[in-house]
């Protein structure tokens, strides 16, 4: 078989790109010797570092573009000589793209343009039925990759413990947003009843937003939040004990170092649901309700402390 090269899309937030991790190695193990290339957010480069089984990590700005760069980027990709591509996040850019590179094997969801592919399978994702990953690797079986090991751990080196539990109490989408003031009371209860240290992280919006909403003088809490890269906040969040969030990037990160998750959703509506945006690892927690509002501080509290062995 000759050797494939393999261009894979997924250029949005991070924590949706590392929920293809299990199709790289599904990819790999059905072609050992392909090359992988992949396409991501420049934000996600150095964390796409991280991915053994890849090679080149090519960024391509997840907003809208000109025609002439689109045309420009298209011609760079017809140079390297794909032979497959795969997009993850249905988009008419990155199918024209695909399109005008000439990549012979062209694959994605039936969706946004989906006749300038060639290989497709029909976006079902708004029903929630499955993981976002089992989605993915649907999509991948379309070129014969069907492994089944599901594994999505990256490896970042070794990190020493940090005896902290790290909090990321923010949200990209405001319906899946725990009440910012019972973050603030988990904190509290933390540091005042347990003693543990929190470390709050957050991205550069999250910061230009709320500013310094958990600032505190009190020297169990740290307030990282904007000031970390990915690499950075990875390192924080390998060495803690346990990662609180909602559906988030930092949570999908946590999954994928081995840490502990306890994750907040609501399950009222399916396409957001735990079931296919929870955390991706058996080393989880789960705390769901009909609404956000229904989870209470106090059960959230008492599973820290049961994760914790307290």
């Amino acid at each position: 078989m000759a050797k494939k090269n393999i261009l894979l899309f997924r250029n949005d937030r991070f924590g949706e790109f590392l929920l293809i991790i299990p199709c790289i190695r599904a990819i790999k193990e059905a072609f050992p010797d392909a090359g992988i290339t992949l396409v991501c957010n420049p934000y996600v480069k150095e964390l796409a570092g991280f991915i053994n089984e890849a090679g080149e990590v090519i960024t391509w700005n997840n907003h809208k573009h000109s025609f002439f760069e689109i045309l420009n980027f298209s011609r760079k990709l017809a140079v390297k000589k794909f032979d497959i591509s795969i997009v993850f996040n249905p988009s008419q850019e990155l199918n024209l793209i695909n399109f005008l590179a000439g990549i012979p094997v062209r694959v994605g969801f039936d969706r946004k343009w989906p006749f300038l592919l060639n290989r497709k399978i029909p976006d079902r994702k708004y029903t929630g039925d499955r993981h976002e990953v089992e989605y993915n690797l649907e999509l991948v079986s379309l070129i014969g990759a069907t492994s089944r090991s599901f594994d999505s751990h990256i490896d970042i080196g070794p990190v020493p413990g940090n005896n902290t539990i790290v909090i990321h109490p923010w949200t990209s989408d405001n319906i899946k947003q725990w009440p910012l003031e019972r973050f603030k009371e988990l904190v509290l209860r933390i540091v005042n009843e347990i003693k543990k240290k929190v470390v709050i992280v957050g991205g550069r919006d999250e910061l230009n937003k709320y500013g310094g909403l958990f600032r505190s003088p009190h020297s169990l809490i740290t307030d990282m939040t904007g000031k970390t890269s990915l690499p950075e906040l990875a390192k924080i969040i390998k060495g803690a004990d346990l990662l609180i969030s909602g559906d988030s990037g930092p949570m999908h990160l946590a999954a994928s170092l081995g840490t502990k998750v306890i994750a907040l959703f609501r399950n009222d509506i399916p396409s957001k649901a735990p079931r296919r945006w929870g955390p991706w690892t058996e080393n989880k927690i789960v705390i769901e309700g009909g609404s956000l509002t229904d989870i209470s501080v106090e059960e959230v509290f008492n599973t820290v402390r049961k994760v914790l062995a307290l």
